[in-house]
């Protein structure tokens, strides 16, 4: 039986991250990966428009080929974003082989994570992954994730994020500090900031 999914979230920053692909799909899971501000090392013979700007304006490497094994030299993962079952036996083979984390879009079996359903409000990600069985029910609780989080969140965070490191900096005693940091994130406290937020300034 295999294990479970162990979950968390990578900082992906200046690590390089190859694609192979660079069609429609794979867009998405660049934008993605320069928005973590990975090194992007993008493999394929024809590239969108899209990607081809990226190029373009230096935010990501691109490799005008077809994929060979020297293109994983330093990666720290690999996605492959192609329609040829071939080449994605071929990345998913080599990866094994060097120990580089692979996803192999719509191939769970090639697979060594997944891309999951992502709510995003600021600095809060709420992940959603069900494992590759359905996509389709993980697309379906992100929108309702995204009615129950709304976008007002995103700053309320950064609001916390403040208080936060100014209490750390008073140092109170620890039961205590953990009980304010608790009441700081509480839904009473989202409602009191909500009401302010909607009251206009005068």
């Amino acid at each position: 039986m295999a294990g479970d999914l162990f979950p968390l979230f990578l900082k992906l920053e200046r690590r390089r991250c190859v694609v192979v692909g660079a069609g429609r799909v794979a867009e998405g899971k660049i934008a993605g990966l320069l928005r973590c501000g990975a090194d992007v090392y993008v493999v394929a013979p024809r590239a969108t428009r899209r990607v081809r700007g990226w190029a373009r304006r230096g935010r990501l490497r691109w490799q005008r080929e077809r994929f060979q094994a020297r293109h994983l030299r330093r990666a720290f993962l690999v996605v492959v974003a192609t329609s040829s079952p071939a080449v994605q036996e071929q990345v998913y083979r080599q990866a094994r082989r060097a120990g580089i984390l692979c996803n192999s879009v719509d191939d769970p079996g090639r697979c060594d994570f997944y891309y999951p359903a992502v709510v995003r409000r600021g600095a809060l990600q709420i992940a959603i992954s069900t494992a590759g069985l359905s996509p389709a029910l993980a697309q379906r609780l992100r929108r309702q994730l995204q009615r129950q989080f709304g976008p007002e969140y995103a700053e309320w965070l950064v609001q916390l994020g403040e208080k936060r490191r100014r209490l750390l900096g008073e140092s109170p005693s620890g039961e205590r500090r953990r009980r304010l940091l608790h009441r700081l994130a509480s839904s009473r406290a989202l409602s009191a900031f909500s009401r302010r937020r909607q009251t206009p300034s005068k």
